[in-house]
């Protein structure tokens, strides 16, 4: 194996910012994640509600990517996409996808599994309003994960829509929405000390969530 310029073998850092345990942790593991979400805003952590997804393909492939929160409540955690990007179409063959929060300032990360379906189009219709102008024309100029000859083929598409939409009102696109995952397994990592870090899962059980300490 090629040696790198650093030692990446040797990179180690001792996380001891925090503890976990289950007699301090919510029952309801939605409320547990918003409260350690909203500790990750407070302290400005970096992109919060940016979370890794994973899905799969028809082959077994599995691939992922970064995408944001948008909203979350009882039933599951809402994103937006493009509905023929690569992720929409391997979530339509099989919605089983996997996400991860991981907030490095605190030392903790969350993952969650579970099941993929579009929202309604109004809900989507009335949060593809509320973004800024520059990111409805993004969404319109986007042919998400089809090939493009370079990147002055997408400026150029997006500026002819720019000037398409120059009245300042742009149309809800039907190939864009929303997707909730709902789910049925939530865990929740503290880093520790000497990488015996906190584990403390979620599992779904007939509508009621179990908690238990998962070994490190």
């Amino acid at each position: 194996m090629a040696q790198n310029q650093h030692n990446i073998s040797d990179l180690r850092i001792s996380y001891t910012k925090a503890k976990l345990n289950i007699e301090g942790t919510d029952p309801c593991p939605i409320k547990q994640f918003e409260k350690w979400l909203n500790e990750a805003i407070e302290t400005k952590t970096a992109e919060a509600t940016a979370m890794s997804l994973a899905t799969v393909n028809e082959q077994g492939q599995p691939s992922v990517r970064t995408v944001l929160l948008k909203d979350f409540d009882s039933e599951g955690f809402v994103f937006y996409t493009n509905y023929e990007s690569r992720k929409a179409s391997e979530i339509d063959f099989n919605p089983s996808v996997g996400i991860c929060f991981l907030w490095k300032e605190l030392e903790r990360q969350v993952t969650i599994t579970g099941a993929a379906s579009k929202i309604s189009k109004d809900e989507s219709k009335k949060y593809f309003k509320s973004r800024p102008i520059g990111h409805q024309i993004s969404a319109w100029a986007s042919t998400q994960s089809s090939k493009v000859p370079n990147r002055e083929w997408m400026l150029a598409r997006k500026k002819e829509l720019g000037t398409k939409f120059s009245d300042g009102i742009v149309p809800y696109p039907e190939f864009w929405g929303g997707f909730q995952i709902s789910p049925t397994e939530i865990e929740f990592w503290q880093g520790r000390e000497n990488r015996f870090h906190d584990r403390i899962v979620y599992r779904l059980e007939k509508a009621n969530w179990s908690r238990s300490r998962l070994s490190p």
